[in-house]
């Protein structure tokens, strides 16, 4: 005798596990093999001898290294707070209205960035900034991560907005609150968990990214990625290791950071 509808378990097909741990060991190993082997106190990046900190200590001490950390930090600090701005408005200009003609294409044209091609927009970026003789250096760098990271904070944004009550924005309208005051006390404390996500999101997009920086990036303003890469071009060593590991452990602590503060906002 059915007492409900079946429910659909993807976790009890045949294989699903099997299958997810071969996703999980072909994501994470390479990962691992890179923090492992930053350790090693030879040069070879295959062969363990033992256990050193030499490498971040003359990875830290290199004077390009530490200017490419400052302009990923600077650029992914700036995007980051203007990225986040942005979305909000946008999220808000979606999610709080009336159903318009052309509503859909909105949320198309705000996250085409998502759906093109990263290079795509890295060429087109490129040819825009050239088309207008903009020429700010690290400047540059910032406009391209702005561009690229809003659809990265607009999604949290919204899911969260959609997700919101309007009750007590309706009752802050009853008691004669303006807009401005209904949103400065009232939307945004609520808000506020998927503005931190999409924050957070953003930040950690602009300070990996390699091919629109790539592009744009004019001398002077390397980035970490880019300095990675032109030195991976000449041979992998424990320094790179050491570096990308810097850089992976900075990433986990920001997302890790933004979902802590986003549960303890939900709670």
């Amino acid at each position: 005798m059915r007492t409900g509808p079946r429910t659909f378990d993807l976790r009890r097909y045949p294989g699903f596990g099997f299958m997810a741990a071969v996703c999980l060991g072909l994501l994470y190993l390479p990962l691992f093999v890179l923090v492992f082997f930053s350790f090693n106190e030879r040069r070879s990046v295959s062969n363990w001898s033992e256990f050193s900190l030499d490498w971040y200590a003359k990875a830290l001490a290199n004077d390009a290294i530490r200017q490419a950390a400052t302009n990923s930090f600077l650029v992914a600090t700036v995007a980051t707070v203007a990225a986040t701005i942005l979305a909000t408005a946008a999220a808000l200009a979606t999610t709080r209205v009336q159903r318009f003609r052309g509503l859909t294409a909105s949320y198309a044209v705000i996250n085409s960035p998502l759906m093109v091609p990263e290079i795509v927009t890295a060429v087109a970026l490129l040819s825009f900034l050239s088309l207008i003789g903009l020429k700010l250096g690290v400047g540059n760098v910032m406009i391209a991560h702005t561009v690229f990271c809003v659809p990265f904070a607009y999604l949290p944004i919204r899911a969260r907005l959609h997700g919101m009550d309007t009750t007590l924005e309706q009752a802050a309208a009853d008691l004669y609150a303006d807009p401005v005051q209904t949103f400065r006390h009232v939307t945004l404390p609520m808000l506020m968990p998927g503005i931190v996500a999409g924050a957070a999101l953003a930040f950690v997009i602009s300070l990996d990214d390699f091919i629109i920086t790539q592009m744009v990036a004019s001398a002077g303003a390397t980035t970490l990625p880019v300095y990675i890469y032109s030195q991976v071009r000449m041979g992998v060593t424990p320094e790179v290791n050491a570096v990308s590991s810097m850089l992976l452990g900075v990433s986990i602590i920001i997302v890790s950071m933004a979902v802590l503060l986003r549960r303890k906002e939900t709670a």
